[in-house]
């Protein structure tokens, strides 16, 4: 025999199916709540991972660990770091330095250059390549430039360079010139011909001075 439905079994009723969604919302934000502790726990030890791997290149390019915790690497590298910024503004201030010295010997010898310049006009004085044989195989050459610095041992590396086996070299140097008198054997096949090595001569003063 069936009873009808009552008021109190209809409320008694819609509170279980009230209990048993409050049940399942409650066990799905349970299972959302575990699942985003579970990411968490994995970006974290992502994370703690690079971490890892970042004081391990850290280390490897500090000369000097003291000691092998996070902190420690961390200090010697700051340590590291202040030390290069050390080197690097002691090695600016030496180019620096280098910088100014070449400039004021450049501009000292340029100086030099333009007085000995100067000194040759006011007197009258021009470049000049005499040759003349005083052998088969031997020359006598003279030569008037330019004084310069360095410029007398050009100037005979080039003789060299031409064949001239040199036995006897003068210099005197007066009113911004160079007066060079040198007495050459001509040897490994070098020119012979005065005026040829007359012509010579004058384009390496001319290149040198």
């Amino acid at each position: 025999m069936e009873f009808p439905n009552t008021p109190f079994d209809n409320s008694h009723n819609s509170e279980e199916r009230e209990v048993g969604r409050r049940t399942d919302k409650r066990k799905q934000i349970d299972g959302e709540v575990k699942e985003y502790k579970s990411k968490n726990l994995k970006a974290e030890r992502n994370r703690r991972q690079k971490l890892s791997e970042r004081l391990l290149q850290l280390r490897s390019l500090v000369p000097n660990i003291t000691n092998m915790t996070k902190e420690t690497i961390i200090t010697d590298a700051i340590t590291y770091i202040r030390e290069l910024q050390m080197n690097v503004d002691n090695l600016s201030e030496q180019l620096l330095e280098m910088e100014a010295t070449q400039g004021e010997e450049l501009e000292t010898k340029n100086e030099e250059i333009i007085d000995t310049a100067d000194e040759m006009v006011k007197w009258g004085i021009e470049p000049e390549v005499q040759v003349a044989h005083i052998g088969p195989t031997k020359l006598w050459i003279k030569i008037v430039c330019q004084k310069k610095r360095g410029g007398l041992t050009k100037l005979m590396e080039a003789m060299n360079a031409l064949g001239f086996d040199i036995n006897d070299t003068s210099a005197t140097a007066s009113k911004g010139a160079i007066l060079i008198t040198s007495s050459v054997e001509v040897v490994r096949g070098g020119l012979t011909e005065a005026n040829r090595i007359r012509e010579i001569l004058l384009e390496i003063i001319h290149g040198i001075y």
